[in-house]
């Protein structure tokens, strides 16, 4: 574990986000995690403890402009520093491309790419200081695009270009950014439906 280091997960509360943080426990020795849902944020957080983690938990929508502000702040307050960033977080509906409707497009890419944006921006110039890292994840969809899941595809491309364009500037200011599209994932929701 590299002591005095600090991890942000956002949609740690479930999923690929929850099984991300709780990885991340045994390397980080502090986690920040980011849902809406906390009461499964602290399962999340106490499960972290169990590898030696301590966790700062927000249960906050990152739809909302400033969370990004209350997130760093808080975080640079009790830690001093930020050494990565992981964006999970991102509910995208999957409704057929000729059945969704603007406000569904809007509240997708509101969650999982502006709420993204908006972190790693915010995070910025403390990952510079830290010389840290930022992942976000995207998702094959991106790459076989099907109208029953247009808005994840759509979403998940545009993912993959942000992505693209902060590695850029994370190549000038130290900043390594990686983007990662993981295939299915077997989880509850899923497996409810399997």
């Amino acid at each position: 574990m590299m002591s005095n280091s600090v991890a942000i997960v956002t949609g740690a509360s479930q999923g690929i986000g929850r099984a991300t943080a709780i990885r991340l426990a045994r390397d980080f020795s502090s986690l920040v995690l980011i849902a809406r849902d906390e009461a499964h944020l602290q399962e999340t957080a106490q499960k972290a403890k169990s590898f030696g983690a301590e966790s700062l938990v927000f249960a906050l929508d990152l739809r909302e402009p400033a969370s990004p502000d209350k997130i760093v702040n808080e975080t640079l307050g009790r830690f001093g520093r930020i050494d990565a960033v992981v964006n999970i977080a991102g509910a995208v509906p999957q409704i057929d491309l000729l059945e969704m409707t603007d406000a569904q497009w809007d509240d997708g890419m509101a969650l999982k790419f502006h709420g993204a944006r908006r972190l790693t921006i915010r995070a910025w110039d403390a990952l510079k200081a830290s010389r840290g890292s930022v992942v976000l994840l995207s998702g094959l969809a991106a790459w076989d695009p099907k109208p029953g899941f247009a808005a994840v595809a759509a979403t998940n491309a545009a993912i993959i270009a942000l992505a693209k364009a902060f590695a850029e500037q994370g190549i000038k200011d130290g900043v390594q950014v990686n983007s990662v599209s993981p295939g299915a994932v077997m989880n509850e929701p899923a497996a409810i439906i399997f």
